[in-house]
């Protein structure tokens, strides 16, 4: 991750690390954390009174007795001994704090009286020199480029995404990891992942201004269940909005849900009529479900955005074009968009080139027994399409003479093409490997219509946006 101007830069980017905690125990959260790092191009100090060494490396007895400046301190300890390590940590000059422990805030007043006492000792420290705090009941972060890692989780059983062009900012750690371990299972990357936990310190806000500067980030997406301070939020997303796309999953819509995030983090949700017009007024994406957020993320990250919402659908099986084409134009189930009408020139081609039973309207329905030149030939013929915005192309592999070569074909007019491209492909192994390596490169692919419909969807509601916000 290349630098950019902020103070957090130690979070994302530390030469130095001190984990304090590490152990030798494979079963703690200071063994997890200090293993992963290893992997990492800092300079590491395990810190443990009680052991000599950890994985090859010396181990200090405190974070004072090492002999180089630290740039950040992973906190692996519980929440009764937070505050003297924050003292520490003051005391050494640390630029910047992960604090993993939970048992502040989300329980009760006793953790509650623990975060104002570790905040007035950050208050202590002269502004220059006081360190940035990560959490409480935080999972840290995660940079695949730079592997840095605070993650306790078992790589093994929750895979992590590789190094890609989203960041993640989320609320909840352990959401966060059935997100990240979605995203990775379908060939979606990150550029970075933070979570915020009960935001004592760093809050959404920061971290948004942070990732809209940074050149390796393309797309924000969020999970939150309280705004820290929500005008700061909106008057960030309009800035970043027009140059960066925002998705955002705000939970604790309905009373059981708010008090549930009163209980997870600490934090009031706030009316949600409230927050869905304010984040439409600021353009963002808003998600309902952890599927919808990675879906949502991988259109706008890939695709290509656009502003007359005339689809074509392309298929292999009637049916699913049928299907489609509902979700296409319906306003109530779908995404209100509308079918193109084609050219009477491109429907001769289209006559000329496919099978004698094929359909040449739109849909476009290439038949069960359509080879992978057929497909090649109907795509090149849309794209040629003068009054045709977006191909929904529904890839199936029902026919004897389409197999995996389907794949580049669709690949290289994704790439080459003018036409804005979403695939969904419904089946098994082979579909479903299809959809990973049309992720991997670049292209939006979906295993369902309406997901595919719904990324559509998208892509032509940023168009819009961004239209709209360049003629301001």
């Amino acid at each position: 991750m290349k630098r950019t101007p902020s103070n957090l830069d130690a979070l994302f980017d530390p030469r130095t690390v001190a984990v304090l905690g590490a152990s030798r125990d494979p079963s703690k959260i200071g063994h997890l954390v200090f293993r992963y790092m290893l992997d990492s191009e800092a300079k590491l100090f395990p810190v443990n009174p009680s052991a000599g060494e950890i994985l090859g490396h010396r181990c200090y007895p405190s974070l004072g007795s090492i002999p180089e400046d630290v740039d950040m301190a992973v906190l692996a300890l519980p929440a009764s001994a937070t505050p003297q390590a924050v003292r520490e940590c003051v005391d050494k000059g640390v630029k910047a704090i992960v604090c993993l422990a939970s048992g502040f805030g989300e329980t009760g007043s006793e953790g509650k009286r623990l975060e104002e006492e570790i905040k007035k000792i950050l208050a202590s420290a002269l502004p220059e020199m006081r360190p940035r705090f990560l959490g409480p009941n935080t999972l840290g972060v995660y940079v695949p480029r730079r592997r840095i890692e605070t993650i306790f989780t078992s790589r093994e059983r929750n895979p992590r995404p590789g190094p890609g062009g989203i960041a993640f900012i989320s609320q909840s750690g352990a959401t966060a990891v059935c997100i990240m371990e979605a995203a990775a299972a379908v060939g979606v990357d990150f550029s970075a992942f933070v979570g915020i936990g009960n935001k004592l310190d760093v809050d959404e806000n920061e971290l948004l201004d942070y990732f809209a500067a940074d050149p390796e980030t393309s797309t924000i997406i969020m999970y939150l269940e309280s705004f820290k301070d929500g005008r700061a939020f909106l008057e960030s997303c309009r800035r970043i909005v027009p140059k960066k796309p925002v998705i955002v999953l705000k939970a604790g819509r309905s009373e059981s849900g708010a008090k549930a995030a009163a209980l997870h983090t600490g934090s009031l949700a706030g009316s949600d009529r409230v927050v869905d017009g304010a984040l439409m007024q600021a353009r963002v994406f808003r998600a309902y479900d952890e599927e919808e957020l990675v879906d949502l993320a991988r259109a706008l990250d890939h695709g290509r955005p656009f502003t007359g919402g005339r689809v074509a659908i392309l298929t292999t099986a009637g049916g699913m074009g049928v299907i489609a084409a509902d979700l296409l134009e319906s306003r109530d189930r779908g995404v209100g968009l509308k079918l193109a009408p084609l050219s009477e020139g491109g429907k001769a081609k289209l006559r000329s080139l496919l099978l004698p039973f094929a359909s040449a309207n739109n849909p476009v329905d290439v038949t069960a027994n359509a080879s992978n030149d057929h497909y090649a030939a109907a795509l090149e013929v849309l794209e040629s399409e003068p009054d045709l915005d977006a191909i929904l192309c529904v890839m199936q592999f029902q026919s004897p003479f389409v197999d995996e070569r389907l794949m580049d074909i669709v690949t290289d007019w994704f790439h080459r093409g003018e036409k804005s491209i979403v695939v969904t492909s419904i089946g098994g192994e082979l579909s479903q490997r299809a959809l990973k390596n049309l992720t991997e490169s670049g292209v939006p692919a979906y295993p369902s219509i309406w997901r595919g419909v719904r990324a559509i969807g998208a892509l032509h509601k940023r168009g819009v946006w961004a239209s709209a916000n360049s003629k301001r």
